[in-house]
């Protein structure tokens, strides 16, 4: 009987696990690629729908697009998993089996406990919330005077929330409208964790933009109309975006297999395998065992794993000893609106930070050779002019 292999999700983890899977597999089993979403979203490319929401047809990939024929695709929201029945639950339609598991789902915000943050801020997760996003703003822009301009506070400044300070600010200047923006992080610095070369090139260019930087202290309590910061600070807002770190899946939460116990993602070595064989784990959905540290919940982290993962159900399949998978950081790559700073990339020599016309080519860059390797260049190429 021919072995099934099920994929969980559609992100670069899930996109790039089935790619692997039908070229190392080649017919030798079963596919069956599940996901809540017929698409694969770009989603390192998503905040650019904050500023343009037209952009979301340039980085939302059908999956026929990117699976073979022969790979069987479920368009459902998993529900749950039971590793000794084998099966994985879906909210809206039949159980489906698996002889061998791949759980890329990615992950959930994280909210921290935080009094009022879930029920009143914007998350960036899905296509439907930066489009979501463009229309709060659009429509608080529209309501706001010089004299009372609208307020937009940005919660972590991280990857996602830098970027997005910088989408707003480019609405803003597009469309010379009274916005105000502020990027909270409770930690001291921008970027946090990251060389002070970075810190400062970042935190240049989005005060360039009038944006207003606020760290070291946390959000505490959120309601309808106010964030509260510390102790005695509020800041008013009238769109309230969250981007302050992430959770395992509730699909993931209660299944049989060992998990972070304080944000509940599926515990991985370097083979992907978990503390069930049959299943394996990658992407924002697991924490990859590497040395000291996991490897980095990113984009360029899943990419690379996927493609060793697709590799490692394979030889498991065959009886084949794994691969052991070491994340290799080849630099990051930031934008802000219309600009971008790039850090640690081997490209000009003796410079580890830059940003102007070589980094917002190395960012669309970046985009158009991951959307080229699901689909194809002419795809990628269509796609370059918004990226």
């Amino acid at each position: 009987m021919t072995e099934q292999v099920v994929v969980l999700g559609s992100g670069y983890a899930g996109a790039g696990a089935v790619r692997s899977l039908e070229d190392q597999l080649d017919g030798e089993a079963d596919i069956v690629w599940v996901s809540d979403t017929d698409h694969h979203l770009v989603l390192h490319e998503s905040h650019r729908c904050i500023s343009d929401p037209d952009v979301a047809e340039k980085i939302t990939i059908p999956i026929d697009d990117i699976k073979s024929p022969r790979t069987e695709y479920l368009q459902g929201t998993v529900d749950g998993i039971d590793v000794d029945d084998r099966t994985v639950h879906l909210e809206d339609g039949p159980d489906q089996e698996y002889d061998y598991l791949l759980v890329g789902i990615g992950s959930r915000t994280a909210f921290f406990g935080i009094d009022g943050l879930q029920e009143n801020s914007h998350t960036l997760k899905s296509l439907d919330d930066a489009l979501g996003i463009h229309e709060d703003i659009k429509e608080a822009a529209y309501e706001a005077t010089r004299s009372d301009p609208a307020h937009i506070v940005i919660g972590g400044a991280g990857l996602s929330g830098i970027q997005s300070a910088g989408e707003v600010a480019k609405f803003r200047d597009e469309h010379s409208v009274p916005i105000e923006i502020s990027l909270v992080e409770g930690l001291d610095e921008i970027f946090p964790g990251n060389d002070d070369s970075v810190q400062q090139a970042l935190r240049s260019r989005l005060e360039d933009r009038n944006v207003n930087i606020l760290t070291g202290d946390f959000i505490s309590e959120v309601d309808e109309e106010r964030a509260y910061l510390g102790e005695d600070e509020e800041l008013d807002y009238d769109v309230l975006l969250w981007t302050g770190g992430i959770t395992g899946r509730d699909a993931v939460t209660d299944v049989e297999l060992e998990k972070d116990d304080r944000n509940k993602r599926v515990n991985a070595g370097q083979t992907f395998q978990t503390s069930n064989d049959r299943v394996f784990a990658i992407g924002d959905a697991a924490l990859i065992e590497q040395n000291d540290d996991p490897a980095p919940p990113t984009a360029q982290a899943a990419w690379q794993a996927a493609e060793v993962a697709g590799e490692n159900i394979a030889r498991e399949i065959r009886g084949q000893s794994l691969k052991q998978w070491t994340y290799d950081d080849k630099g990051t790559v930031i934008s802000v609106g219309e600009d971008a700073v790039a850090h640690d990339v081997s490209i000009l020599p003796f410079v580890d930070t830059f940003g102007g016309f070589p980094a917002r080519t190395l960012k669309k860059g970046i985009a158009a050779r991951w959307i080229a390797s699901v689909t194809s260049v002419g795809t990628a190429a269509k796609a370059w002019p918004d990226m």
